[in-house]
Order: structure tokens, then C-alpha cells, then sequence
């Protein structure tokens, strides 16, 4: 049998590895463009109770293309029924195949089987930072229920629904959101990362 100190060797380069991935880790940490940066899109409210997918997802690609869907198109496209659009796959499904002519990629995130945490927090950031810099707008899925909405959200229910994450303030730690219900009047508005973080955690996004 070997000697226990045999297998020691290895020990080094594992100690130098971890420590190599730690850097690359820390490295592959996204850095804002600018400090503040909010893209163009083209805002309309959405046209039915249920349409929230659709218009959310009609915004989202006007970050990319002139050449938009109807609300009604959209929602033949993404499978939204009166219930709504029931998965953020979806809605990852329709941007691809709609937006497959400029080269533009979403990757759809569903959080609801893990908890908020700072690294959910972070992979939020990072997502809507990336993409944001790189002209590309993103769809949230939330949960807003009474006593954590965005403003003028009706305070006495929760409200599950879509919006568009268009633009990101680095200072502060905010995001600028497009939201087609109009409540209030409140067509785009800032929420903060940790806020944002809270909504989309019992669905997800696309990215």
C-alpha cells in the first residue's frame, strides 16, 4: 500500500485551481457600461385584462426591431389565453423565433423552486446589465402581492403579470421597468434590484 503522504501531492494544484476559479469567477463579474442607461422602446399599453405577456413581450423586441407583432399576433404566438401566459418559457419561445432574423437570443429563467438570495440577487443584476449594454430589453414575470407592488398597483389583491426591464441605474441599484398595465398612469417607473428580485422569484424572466 502507498504511503498516506503519496496522494498528497495532488493537494497543491487542486488549492491553486479552486483559487484560479475564484479569480475567473470574479472576473466574469459584469460591469456596467454607464452609470445610468435606459434603452429606447416603443411603450404601449396592453390592449386586454390577460394581454400583459404579449404587450411585455411586444416592448421587450422593439429593443431590437421596428417590425412589431400585433398584441393579438403575439398572443396567437406566445399561447396567451383568458388565464393569461402561463410560463416565461413561452414568452423565451416567441421572442427566438420572432427575433431569430437580428441574431437576438433569450434564455428563459425560472426561479420559483429556489429562494431569494443574494445570488439570485446578483444573477438579476448581472442579466439585466448584460443586456441592457448590449441593446437587448428583458421580460420579468412577477408577483406583487399587497404591501410589495410597484406604484399604483391596486394595494387590496395580488396581481401576477408581465413587464419589460428596460434600463438600469449602477449607482443606485435600480431598474427601470416598462409596464403595460398603465396602473396609475404608471407607464415606466424605478424599482429597486432587491424589490425586483421579490416579484420575479415565484416565476422568472427571460434574458
Amino acid at each position: 500500500m502507498a504511503p498516506a503522504a503519496a496522494p498528497a501531492a495532488p493537494a497543491a494544484p487542486k488549492s491553486d485551481e479552486k483559487a484560479e476559479q475564484k479569480a475567473e469567477k470574479k472576473s466574469a463579474d459584469v460591469k456596467p457600461q454607464a452609470v445610468t442607461k435606459e434603452l429606447p422602446v416603443n411603450y404601449a399599453a396592453q390592449l386586454t385584462g390577460y394581454w400583459c405577456g404579449p404587450a411585455a413581450t411586444r416592448i421587450a423586441m422593439s429593443s431590437k426591431t421596428g417590425e412589431l407583432p400585433s398584441q393579438a399576433a403575439l398572443a396567437k404566438e406566445l399561447g396567451t389565453t383568458e388565464n393569461g401566459t402561463d410560463h416565461v418559457g413561452q414568452v423565451a419561445d416567441g421572442l427566438n423565433k420572432l427575433l431569430a432574423p437580428t441574431g437576438t437570443h433569450y434564455v428563459a429563467k425560472d426561479l420559483s423552486s429556489r429562494e431569494v438570495s443574494p445570488e439570485m440577487t446578483k444573477e438579476l443584476w448581472d442579466d439585466t446589465v448584460r443586456n441592457i449594454d448590449s441593446g437587448k430589453a428583458m421580460v420579468a414575470n412577477i408577483v406583487a402581492p399587497p404591501g410589495n407592488q410597484p406604484p399604483g398597483y391596486p394595494s387590496s389583491q395580488t396581481i401576477y403579470h408581465y413587464v419589460s426591464v428596460v434600463g438600469y441605474d449602477a449607482d443606485k441599484k435600480n431598474v427601470k421597468i416598462a409596464d403595460p398595465a398603465n396602473f396609475g398612469g404608471n407607464k415606466e417607473y424605478w424599482l429597486s434590484l432587491d424589490q425586483l428580485t421579490s416579484l420575479v422569484q415565484p416565476r422568472g424572466y427571460v434574458a
